[in-house]
């Protein structure tokens, strides 16, 4: 039995989905496909410079996982820059996440409440006084 694909989360909502050389016409044009997990790849590692295991934790994946998404991202830029193909970004195994929601947690000990970034895995200390007692008090936006 296949494992089920796990959904990428992504902050990324891509206004922009087509790519082409200038001066081409569509008709004479080849296509490649970036997929928006593709994407949201690319800008972690390459445009925000988050290592693998950074921006795997932001897209709710593995290291391992990462490195395969952001290999084969890529490569399909590459094959459409060195071949002059038009980029569709469209697709792909994703959940869109705003960025702008945050889990919020409240120490038991000292009171202090922060907020932590979705897809960040939960907390291991309260950062104020150090303590694991705390809890998750809800979301906000």
């Amino acid at each position: 039995m296949v494992r089920p694909l796990k959904s990428r989360l992504v902050k990324i909502d891509p206004e922009i989905n087509y790519f082409k050389p200038r001066g081409v016409p569509m008709m004479d044009l080849e296509q490649v496909q970036l997929t928006v997990d593709e994407l949201e790849a690319l800008r972690l590692a390459d445009f925000l410079g988050m290592s693998h295991e950074e921006a795997g934790k932001q897209m709710g994946v593995s290291r391992a996982t990462f490195g395969r998404i952001i290999e084969q991202a890529r490569k399909i830029v590459a094959d459409a820059l060195i071949h002059g193909k038009a980029i569709s970004v469209d697709g792909g195994n994703y959940e869109r996440v705003d960025p702008a929601v945050k889990r919020v947690f409240l120490c038991d000990r000292c009171q202090c409440r922060w907020d932590e970034p979705l897809a960040t895995g939960p907390p291991q200390q309260c950062p104020s006084c150090g303590r694991e007692e705390f809890h998750r008090v809800g979301e906000k936006g």
